[in-house]
């Protein structure tokens, strides 16, 4: 090949990859995007915009697919879409959890959703279920495959206010991590 063929090439790989967009659906950043968007309207818009472009299959960023859809609720004004990003949460949390039924990161995050969901939309029907799934995954967060910064997230969240039974957050707060 001759120069003029390899950069001929080189420039028509450059150009396609800027026309695909590849977008990044790691989990660090993902965990990091969730966190500011439930705190900033700006970044929930940014973090549900991107999310709403995946069309994979991977379980754990299905999770923070939904969790977009969920955190999008609590930006938008009209109780009709709230309902409607809630409905849509909702379905992406199913799918994710019968990819991936022990996945200790995606039933946190459906806990942390339907915790915060009032009581009379009755939308929060798995926090019992997610909760001994995430507590049992806490005990050998290692073996369960967590980081111990998430670990320490879960374990934080679990035990404020009154997500826990005394026993439930006495063994969490003696637990190392």
């Amino acid at each position: 090949m001759n120069k003029f063929t390899l950069l001929f090439l080189f420039l028509l790989c450059a150009i396609m990859a800027q026309g695909l967009n590849v977008t990044n659906y790691k989990l660090p950043a993902l965990r990091a995007e969730y966190l500011a968007a439930s705190k900033d309207e700006d970044a929930a818009r940014d973090f549900y915009a991107k999310m709403e472009k995946y069309t994979g299959k991977e379980a754990v960023v299905l999770g923070y697919k939904a969790a977009s859809e969920a955190v999008m609720a609590k930006y938008v004004w009209n109780p009709y879409s709230k309902l409607k990003h809630l409905n849509a949460a909702t379905d992406l949390f199913s799918k994710a959890v019968a990819l991936n039924e022990q996945n200790p990161e995606i039933r946190f995050l459906r806990f942390v959703v339907e915790s915060h969901v009032p009581a009379y939309l009755k939308k929060s029907n798995n926090l019992e279920e997610d909760k001994a799934i995430v507590i049992e995954s806490l005990k050998d967060y290692k073996t369960a495959g967590l980081q111990p910064s998430l670990a320490r997230i879960m374990r934080d969240f679990l035990v404020a206010k009154d997500r826990c039974t005394p026993e439930e957050k006495a063994m969490l707060q003696n637990l190392r991590i």
